[in-house]
């Protein structure tokens, strides 16, 4: 009897997913159409012009940025150009012959030397080298918070010790109070793989947040922290404390237009931990909310092929709720709300390394 309940039971979802998983596929992008770190149209231009060796458009990009004090944004893009200038460096080298003191481009490059010397096996004693190179970038543009991230991860990888690291710290905020990416650093820090603990990077991150402006991505913070500890495993007695961080991430991206660019690395790490939580109705949500952009972080933790790993997680979290609607109808209330799902907890029923 009990084997033959568990065929129909089997037998009834998988007749859902039939039904239903085509129309919540069609809700989405298709596969061949989700980009893996895209850029935006501001930075799309400076990384063309970059591939033909002209380094005048990031110029004038990160001059604006700097000039207008976009801070989020001039973190953003000298990350992405760091990146590009890894296997591509030509163009930064003309920049810097032309204007070796020009704070943009020594921020690249210390950028581009901080990342270089994380992936070397002489981390720490190739970091300890750049501290020079940081300063530099500092001192040529004394209001940018962006070279305090850079110091701040510099300072992990030194193995800096904590009051070292809190006078960074105070020099980060002070120039920035919510700079999203000095945030993280600092919560990097303070994690259990280098010199925290669990609830020590979770205490933080919850702080953060609550005091994060509206929108801001730091309002995320938790969700990272979450993120940290599910990945190892740990963590089974802050099951709450996870569950509380995705939603504070969910308010946080319903802020936020669906397939908006700006919070697609926020809402690629919410729906990690959410799919982690088997909370498939909220992460379907996520998914839909964004659109063609994938992103690198999280998912190149999950394995060597990022993207394949979003498509893979969507088609399950697609069939895991396909499988929970009624055989009959688009589920209750019927409509497009009712094919996403409703968003719920699962229940009975239910920038460097």
């Amino acid at each position: 009897m009990v084997r033959t309940m568990s065929f129909l039971r089997a037998l009834i979802g998988n007749a859902r997913t039939v039904r239903h998983a085509p129309r919540l596929a069609a809700a989405m992008p298709p596969d061949d159409d989700v980009l893996l770190d895209a850029p935006d149209e501001r930075l799309a231009p400076a990384l063309v012009a970059a591939a033909l060796a002209d380094h005048e458009p990031a110029a004038e990009l990160l001059a604006t940025t700097r000039d207008a004090a976009e801070w989020e944004n001039r973190d953003r893009y000298v990350a992405r150009l760091a990146t590009f200038a890894y296997s591509r460096e030509d163009w930064l080298a003309r920049w810097l012959a032309a204007a070796p003191r020009d704070p943009d481009a020594l921020l690249v490059k210390a950028e581009l030397a901080v990342r270089r010397a994380w992936r070397s096996p002489a981390r720490a004693e190739r970091l300890r080298e750049l501290g020079p190179l940081i300063d530099a970038a500092a001192e040529v543009s004394p209001r940018d918070p962006v070279p305090w991230r850079l110091a701040l991860d510099h300072a992990r990888g030194t193995h800096a010790a904590h009051t070292a690291f809190e006078s960074l710290w105070e020099q980060a905020v002070r120039r920035s109070p919510h700079h999203y990416g000095c945030h993280v650093a600092a919560l990097k820090y303070l994690s259990a793989q280098w010199y925290g603990s669990h609830r020590e990077c979770l205490d933080f991150a919850e702080q953060a947040a609550e005091d994060a402006l509206p929108g801001s991505l730091i309002q995320a913070l938790p969700v990272r922290a979450a993120f940290a500890q599910l990945l190892t495993g740990s963590g089974t007695l802050q099951e709450q404390r996870f569950d509380e961080a995705a939603d504070r991430g969910i308010q946080l991206s319903r802020e936020y237009p669906a397939g908006d660019p700006w919070p697609a690395e926020v809402r690629n790490l919410l729906v990690c931990v959410l799919v982690r939580r088997g909370r498939w109705p909220d992460a379907l949500e996520e998914f839909r909310r964004i659109g063609p952009y994938a992103t690198s972080f999280p998912w190149a933790f999950v394995g060597a092929d990022p993207l394949g790993h979003f498509l893979d997680a969507r088609d399950g979290v697609r069939t895991e709720v396909a499988r929970t609607m009624p055989l009959r109808g688009a589920g209750p209330g019927g409509g497009r709300g009712a094919a996403y799902g409703r968003a719920g907890r699962r229940g009975p029923g239910g920038h460097y390394a």
